[in-house]
């Protein structure tokens, strides 16, 4: 193996948006930096399972409906 190639793994600390912190290895800055995420597991409706809401830019979706709304949607 070539030397000198492969990133410093050093601990950081993650901060979750809830305000929670753990500490992890990563590559991410240097030596005792903190990482805050603005989207984690504990508040994404894709882990959460919470309800998704349609955007209705522009009218689109009720134009949408609107054009479709004899096929029984």
């Amino acid at each position: 193996m070539k030397k000198d190639i492969h990133p410093d793994y050093h601990m950081i600390t993650v901060k979750m948006t809830d305000g929670t912190t753990f500490q992890m290895r990563s590559t991410y800055g240097a030596e005792g930096d903190t990482l805050a995420l603005d989207i984690d597991p504990t508040v994404h409706p894709a882990w959460t399972g919470g309800n998704t809401r349609l955007m209705d830019t522009g009218g689109r979706v009720s134009k949408f409906k609107k054009k479709y709304e004899g096929l029984g949607f």
